[in-house]
């Protein structure tokens, strides 16, 4: 009864949630797929070489491109022309109806020179936080692009820290002896004393009242700036080009409308602290797809602020179609969270690979973040290779940053609590991972209303539910380690496994653990090829599964 009534409770909450920040709800399916609107520009381009501007590796460019798209916007908009050559600049900022076009054989190369960059109130996992300007920003604007075949590099080896364990010997030798400095242990590289200090002391980049801009002068180092931050703009393209070697993560649109991410290739070293591809942060009516991603953290990521925050905020990222991506290296392919307060809803992912990430699908979130995750589809996916699990969620990741407030972390329904619900996986195709399915949610809010099917996964570990409820698995295939239990349950309920099929010699088929479990059943599956259909450990009893 008790958990009925915690059940019953979260739906409300999250229904309640949900109404508080629809505009007009939208029944959007495969067939109705969301809406996105491009950008239009007029044909008039600007040379940035008419303004001065020198290719040769050496001149800073920042003024003259700056000013070519300050005279392109006053035009009434166009096209802003970066032609091929090795071009140095500091910071730039977009402006309305303009694009940015990078043309091939072009490289956009930031410079090194961190005076070139003010620090600025920025973002920080939906907190306002002292960050170095972004190489290119753009804010409160319609209409703009970055567009062409060339290459947008950030300079972020000259920005980051890094751990020796992360290169090999040969590359760990030349990363110290290229300056800075070293930990007092000899295992951390810091691109400067001013970062290992820093470090060291735990200095916190968060913007409080009463402490200006310039009190973080002491701490410039770490303030590492994103590649690229669009903050509330409306129809956004990037489409083609090359972003990489970022100082944090790549891609950071934020509190967009109708964006548009096509056929462009992310880039950053494994090492890469906060190596993020694309974070898609409480935008609405987006679109990626095409695009090719190898890069240090999380790939293609949603978010929507964070704890109390992202709550006030209350944007969720909606109304998102993910296809015809490739994701080498990365954290996850497609991840939702953790910082996802604001929610997320009405995403759309189809015919992606997903080729030696940590996990395929990724979703994580923890108590006292909040928000509502629903709606979100995924089919036709192909994975290779996965480190970790291919289909993976947690409402137990926490990682702790000093910027973090504190958060109500007691295991109780409340504005606090992550429900994530509603997602239908089919026909993914997976060739090695440790474990295809994974679910473990919170004693007060289970993971509900997950269905996965018509899939094949070969993997070591099959399925495992934690903290489940209305988890339906049809017409799957799993090819496992035989000494494993093919799927794992405990505290879950009304799990329906329908058509499961896996290779003979398996030596449990389920198992269940706990007394909490209820109403498991398994339909239309060969239960006399595995050694043992039914395992019973930690109070577990016969009658929680049913066998049909």
């Amino acid at each position: 009864m008790k958990t009925q009534l915690f059940i019953l409770l979260s739906v409300a909450l999250g229904l309640g949630a949900q109404a508080q920040n629809s505009a007009t709800p939208q029944n959007y399916s495969w067939d109705n797929l969301p809406k996105v609107t491009r950008p239009v520009f007029k044909a008039d381009t600007i040379n940035i070489v008419k303004y001065g501007a020198v290719p040769d590796g050496r001149t800073l460019n920042t003024r003259f491109i700056n000013q070519a798209i300050e005279d392109c916007n006053k035009k009434g908009g166009g096209v802003v022309l970066i032609p091929a050559g090795l071009w140095i600049s500091g910071p730039i900022y977009l402006k309305s109806n303009v694009n940015l076009h990078v043309a091939k054989s072009a490289t956009l190369f930031f410079t090194d020179d961190k005076s070139q960059y003010k620090i600025v109130e920025g973002e920080y996992e939906g907190r306002k936080v002292a960050r170095n300007e972004s190489p290119i920003f753009g804010q409160d604007l319609e209409n703009i692009a970055i567009t062409g075949k060339g290459i947008i590099d950030g300079n972020g080896d000259v920005w980051r820290a890094v751990h020796q364990s992360q290169l090999p010997p040969p590359d760990w030798k030349k990363k110290v002896a290229s300056g800075g400095v070293v930990s007092d242990d000899g295992k951390t590289w810091y691109p400067s004393q001013q970062f290992k200090e820093a470090s060291a002391q735990k200095k916190s980049m968060l913007l409080v009242p009463g402490k200006p801009l310039s009190a973080f002068e002491d701490m410039k180092d770490v303030l590492r700036p994103n590649l690229l931050v669009l903050n509330n703009c409306k129809k956004v393209l990037i489409e083609g080009v090359i972003l990489q070697n970022s100082a944090a993560w790549c891609l950071h649109p934020i509190l967009c409308e109708d964006l548009t991410i096509s056929d462009v290739m992310v880039k950053n070293p494994d090492y890469a602290h906060n190596g993020d591809g694309m974070d898609i942060e409480s935008c609405r009516n987006f679109i990626i797809e095409n695009s090719i991603l190898d890069v240090g953290d999380d790939a293609i990521c949603i978010k929507s602020g964070k704890d109390e925050e992202g709550r006030k905020r209350g944007r969720p990222t909606e109304n998102g179609i993910i296809r015809g991506n490739t994701v080498y290296k990365g954290h996850g392919g497609v991840v939702v969270g953790s910082e996802m307060s604001g929610g997320a809803r009405n995403l759309f992912i189809e015919n992606c690979s997903f080729l030696g990430t940590d996990k395929g699908l990724r979703f994580k979130s923890t108590r006292g973040r909040g928000g509502v995750v629903e709606n979100i589809y995924a089919r036709n996916l192909y994975m290779k290779d996965i480190i970790q699990e291919a289909v993976f969620f947690d409402m137990h990741y926490f990682v702790k940053f000093i910027t973090d407030s504190e958060r109500d972390t007691r295991p109780v329904v409340n504005e606090g609590t992550p429900v994530f619900r509603n997602m239908v996986f089919e026909n993914i195709a997976c060739s090695g991972a440790n474990t295809a399915l994974f679910i473990r949610g919170l004693s007060e809010m289970p993971i509900q209303n997950i269905t996965l099917k018509n899939s094949v996964f070969k993997s070591t570990v099959g399925v495992e539910l934690i903290e489940a409820s209305n988890i339906h698995i049809e017409n799957v295939q799993l090819h496992t380690n035989p000494s494993k239990p093919l799927v794992s349950v405990n505290t879950a309920r009304n799990v329906t496994i329908d058509g499961l099929k896996y290779a003979s010699g398996l030596g449990v088929l389920l198992k269940a653990d706990g007394k909490d479990n209820q109403k498991i059943s398994i339909r239309n599956t060969d239960t006399k090829s595995a050694k043992q259909a039914l395992e019973l450990t930690g109070g577990a009893v016969k009658g929680q599964v049913v066998f049909r």
